[in-house]
Parts: structure tokens; C-alpha cells; sequence
């Protein structure tokens, strides 16, 4: 059991203060406890991919980390960027002010121009921020990232007040499919949530607290 539910962990580390200490005790646990990925801000990929060079732990970032509101040239070039570095996922951040304005036209191109700049080389998730959004518009979000081609729609940034939650997990499976990947990100800090949002389809989850939920203790989880 630990080791399938580490395979579908995202070690996460993105707070503004994280050192390099930091990020030299996630990338010993991942490999230590076979996560999935470690999922860290741009500027620790190189040393991700150095660190865990010869395992099979994946490096994840963010783009457009965490607000989203960034041009999309600019997530493009983090894309392409944080890959040239050695990311192998990429978690994106909808620009959340267009969707509620109802530019469903926008945030699809967004998403698109993310999902073209990876393609081939990194697999997307799309951060659609469910603390910010109404019912419908979770459900347009999650459908734009499916028509986008990304490969997951992921609940939460954890910078914005609220984290994934059964029902929104429920919702976005639901509008999605079978087959495109949810991500489970923010307030997973123990075995039970995390089976839980595993029951309501989530296929990955990302958190700071991967230990705590494979070894079935409680921890501590901002992401």
C-alpha cells in the first residue's frame, strides 16, 4: 500500500523561504520513500535534477506560480525553461481574473500555449484554483483544461485560503472523464484524506506532508 500511494505523491516544498537545506531533505525523502516527484519552485529544478539524478523520482514545477496572472509568453518561457532544466511536469496556474470574467476564450489559449511549449517532454497540470471559484466555474475551468489537452486538472495552489477538498475532487472527476488526471494539492496531511480524495478520483496528490500519509501519522500540509 505505501508503496503505490508514494507513486502518486508530489513531495512538495513552495514556500517563498525554502532553502537549499530545504531542498536537499525533500529530494532524500522522495527517494528514500519512491514519491512520485518533488515538486519545487523554478529556481530549484537544476539542482532537483542533479540531486536525483539515477532514481526514478520525477522533477515537478510551477508556472505562473501563484497567482497565475502573468502574461502567457511568460509561461511559456518558464515552461520551456524549467524543462531545459530538467522538469518533467508542470503545474500551471489559470489566469483565475479572466475565467471569472467569463474569457473562457483566454485561459483555453493560456492553457494551449503551456501545453504546446511542453509537449512531448513534460506532462501539464493545470492549477485551476477551487478556494476562488463558484460551482460553474469550477466545472468550465476543468473542462477548458481537458479541451486544452493538458494531462491533469489540479485543485489548488495552496496560497489562496483553501485547499482540495472531497467534493471538488467528486465535481472535477466528474466533469472531466475516466481518463485525464486530478490532482489532489492542499490540506492532504494524513492517510485517511488522502484516501478519501483518492475514493472521489483524485490521481495524484500534492503535498508537503508525504510522509506523514504513507506511514499513516498525522502531518502538516500548506500545499
Amino acid at each position: 500500500m505505501e508503496q503505490n500511494l508514494a507513486k502518486m505523491i508530489d513531495h512538495t516544498q513552495l514556500k517563498p523561504d525554502t532553502t537549499k537545506d530545504k531542498i536537499e531533505q525533500i529530494c532524500a525523502e522522495a527517494k528514500e520513500h519512491q514519491f512520485m516527484s518533488v515538486c519545487v519552485n523554478p529556481h530549484w529544478v537544476s539542482y532537483c535534477k542533479e540531486l536525483l539524478k539515477g532514481t526514478d523520482v520525477k522533477v515537478c514545477t510551477v508556472i505562473g506560480f501563484p497567482l497565475g496572472a502573468t502574461t502567457t509568453e511568460t509561461k511559456v518561457f518558464e515552461t520551456k525553461q524549467a524543462i531545459e532544466n530538467g522538469a518533467t511536469e508542470v503545474d500551471m496556474v489559470i489566469n483565475v481574473g479572466e475565467l471569472k470574467s467569463g474569457n473562457k476564450d483566454f485561459v483555453l489559449k493560456d492553457i494551449e500555449a503551456v501545453v504546446q511549449a511542453a509537449a512531448g517532454k513534460a506532462l501539464v497540470k493545470v492549477i485551476i484554483e477551487t478556494s476562488l471559484l463558484t460551482e460553474d466555474e469550477k466545472i468550465t475551468a476543468s473542462q477548458l483544461t481537458k479541451e486544452g489537452g493538458a494531462d491533469f486538472v489540479k485543485t489548488s495552489t495552496g496560497f489562496s485560503g483553501g485547499g482540495a477538498t472531497v467534493e471538488d475532487i467528486s465535481l472535477m472527476r466528474k466533469t472531466v472523464g475516466p481518463d485525464l488526471g486530478v490532482k489532489a494539492s492542499g490540506g492532504v496531511r494524513d492517510l485517511e484524506g488522502a484516501k478519501a480524495v483518492i475514493e472521489a478520483g483524485a490521481t495524484r496528490i500534492g503535498a508537503s506532508a508525504g510522509i506523514a500519509i504513507i506511514s499513516g501519522e498525522q502531518g502538516s500540509s500548506d500545499y
